[in-house]
């Protein structure tokens, strides 16, 4: 990574989710969080999707979106700001991909392409993902994905008819806090 991806400002797309407790509230929580960062400036709010679980199925709905932001955040200080926005919600970590009160992953940054212990962007399953897709196609169809060089919808399009994602309502309607 450059020492200019530090110092430049960068788009970024943000996928959020929450199956446990105020589901709704955690996510508002989480996007009135980011709004608040000096270093990021949001540019888009998908709408909320109530999704099936993925991997572990014996747990609760999930609601989840996508968020479109501005940073000037390396990728891993933009992890490291994620993961202190769940610690505040109240995270818990249990099982790999078990219930959680919130979870925030990094889908796209730019263009860049990282492959880390910490950290893999583009998120590695995202393309095979309606709940990461559907949100994301909303706000950005047209969106180039960095390893695939095709577009947000093109990969969308490919996935079967699938019924688990259902839009339920924008996060702005209950009023954020």
């Amino acid at each position: 990574m450059s020492s200019s991806t530090a110092n430049s400002i960068h788009l970024a797309y943000i996928g959020f989710g929450s199956n446990i407790g105020d589901r709704l509230k955690h996510l508002q929580n989480a996007i009135h969080a980011l709004s608040k960062m000096e270093e990021i400036v949001l540019e888009q709010i998908s709408s909320i999707y109530k999704t099936t679980p993925v991997g572990y199925e014996a747990q609760g709905q999930f609601l989840n979106g996508v968020a479109a932001i501005q940073t000037s955040l390396s990728p891993l200080s933009l992890l490291q700001t994620l993961k202190d926005i769940e610690t505040v919600i109240g995270r818990q970590h249990r099982i790999r991909w078990g219930p959680r009160e919130i979870d925030l992953d990094i889908l796209i940054y730019g263009n860049l392409c990282v492959q880390t212990e910490k950290l893999v962007i583009p998120h590695p399953e995202m393309h095979l993902r309606g709940f990461v897709l559907v949100p994301l196609a909303e706000i950005a169809p047209d969106l180039v994905h960095p390893v695939f060089q095709e577009s947000i919808q093109t990969l969308l399009n490919r996935l079967e008819n699938d019924k688990s994602v259902i839009r339920i309502t924008s996060i702005l309607c209950s009023g954020s806090t």
